[in-house]
Formats: structure tokens, sequence, C-alpha cells
């Protein structure tokens, strides 16, 4: 667990006042939360951290944390640890994780929605405040709510084909490829915070009509888009 603080502080670059403390590892493991390690040998490369939450007398798991260290990304590692977790979950009886991620972060929008099947029809306004993290670039840390129904029809053909289910496309929302080079420069930061304000706006707009994202994809550029419709599948 000591292992897990020093490895967000790696990924995430935090100020030590915003990192999860060891006290909170040791807390979400014994309240019926989840701490889960991918070792190399004896070497932690990986987490996810998970902590039990209710809303509307519904139990579920919210995952605040998956870390994956620099050198072991792009193995299905990430996958794997999302997976276990759900294992878990279906275990004990729940059927909902939820978490929350960065609008703007095409990889991780792709990895939430067409690799996990998670829908989103939630969005917060700069949950966290200015965060330290480099990551955000000093942008609202605004955040779009991943729910993962775990024993959904959606989720389980996915996980058994690889596939997410069709839907009819009602909307799109567009994420630049240079978005992270915007971020990253300071000359250049207006411009991503126009895509964020942008976006807020549509998201905002959308989940008001209805709508949820069920799908995401990429195209030749790297441009990322959100694919928004309607999920008639009951969720609980």
């Amino acid at each position: 667990m000591r292992a897990c603080v020093a490895l967000q502080k790696e990924v995430w670059g935090f100020a030590d006042i915003e990192l999860v403390p060891l006290r909170m590892f040791v807390v979400a493991g014994k309240i019926g939360g989840q701490v889960l390690g991918a070792f190399d040998g004896r070497e932690l490369v990986a987490f996810a951290f998970a902590v039990p939450g209710v809303r509307d007398r519904h139990p579920y798991l919210y995952s605040h944390m998956l870390a994956v260290r620099q050198q072991y990304r792009n193995i299905g590692l990430g996958r794997r640890l999302k997976l276990a977790q759900r294992e878990d979950a279906v275990v004990r009886g729940l059927d909902l994780m939820e978490w929350t991620f960065d609008p703007l972060e095409i990889k991780n929008a792709y990895f939430n929605l067409e690799r996990l099947g998670a829908i989103v029809s939630r969005y917060h306004v700069n949950q966290y405040g200015i965060t330290s993290s480099p990551l955000q670039g000093g942008l609202p840390t605004d955040r779009l709510v991943a729910e993962w129904w775990l024993k959904s029809k959606r989720v389980e053909d996915l996980l058994a084909t690889g596939r997410r289910p069709d839907f009819t496309t009602v909307k799109t929302i567009t994420v630049p490829a240079q978005i992270y080079e915007w971020k990253a420069d300071s000359s250049t930061r207006s411009q991503a915070l126009q895509v964020q304000e942008r976006n807020r706006e549509e998201f905002q707009k959308a989940f008001a009509e209805g709508l949820a994202v069920l799908g995401y994809r990429r195209d030749s550029q790297g441009d990322g888009q959100f694919m928004l419709g309607t999920w008639q599948e009951q969720r609980s």
C-alpha cells in the first residue's frame, strides 16, 4: 500500500497535499472497498483503488484510481485490473461501479466506453478544483461520470464478443488530437480551454435531453468523438 501511494505520485505528479494517503488505502480494504495490485515479481507496477458508495439507496463501488507505470502500459494491464474489480464486485452482489474521467483525455474515453462498455450521463464541472497535476494543464478539472453496469447485457455482450452493442447515434461531441499540445503550452492553453467550455455546454445540454454517451471513435488524425444516443436497457 505504501507502493500505491508512491505510484500515484509517479503517474499523476500530484503535490503531496493532493495524494490519497496510506491510511485511506488501509481503510478501503476494511470497509468493503478494493485495493488490487499488479506485480512484476515483487514490484508493484499497477493498482486499482475503489471505495464503497450509496446513491438513491443503491450501493455501488466508486473506483477512484487506476494507475499503471509508464513502461507497463498498452499491454492490457489496466483492463485486466478493471475486470478483476468487476469479478470481485459481482461475487459480492454489486451490479454497479462508477468512476470519473477527463472528457479531454481521448485514450481514456475510448478505453472506458469501447473496451469496458461504460455509459455516461452526468457531467461534473471543476470537480477537484485546479489541481497540481501537470496532466491537467492548469484547466478546470471537469469530469464525466462513467457508469459500469456490471451485469447488464451491454457489458456482458461486450466482454463476450469484444464489441459493444450497436446503437443509433443522435449526437457527437469532438475532441481534437492537438488538445494535449494545447494544454501543455501556456501560449496555446486558451485553445484547450475553449474546447473544454464548448464541450461542457454540449454535454450538459445533451444529458438534460436524456441522451447518454454510448460509444467513442477515433479518426485517422487521432481526433476523438463521443457518440451519444438513448439507452433503453434497465440499469439495475
